[in-house]
């Protein structure tokens, strides 16, 4: 099992766009194999102080394997929504981690 932390910064005024592409495509991923997890968050401090970026969005995703990540990096469906969203991101990351 992995897990995902996918943050994208977005340019200003961007945010609520970027959300409903994100949500229009949850069916899709949530349907393919090897996905346990797959959510779109919007970072908080939760009261505790952490830093908040009004203009942030932050994947977590659980998948089987390495190899299913891969192959969900690959499908139409996620080439489609990466090139609906590439102008609204002013940069992105991925951070893939395992339990220890």
């Amino acid at each position: 099992m992995i897990f995902v932390i996918a943050t994208s910064k977005l340019k200003p005024g961007c945010k609520a766009d970027f959300i409903a592409a994100a949500k229009a495509n949850y069916e899709n991923v949530r349907a393919e194999d090897g996905c346990i997890f797959y959510h779109l968050n919007e970072p908080t401090d939760a009261g505790v102080g952490a830093p908040v970026d009004p203009d942030e969005c932050v994947y977590v995703e659980c998948w089987e394997s390495a190899e299913h990540l891969q192959k969900h990096l690959q499908q139409p469906h996620m080439k489609a929504f990466i090139e609906k969203v590439k102008d609204m991101r002013v940069s992105s990351s991925l951070k893939v981690v395992k339990p220890a």
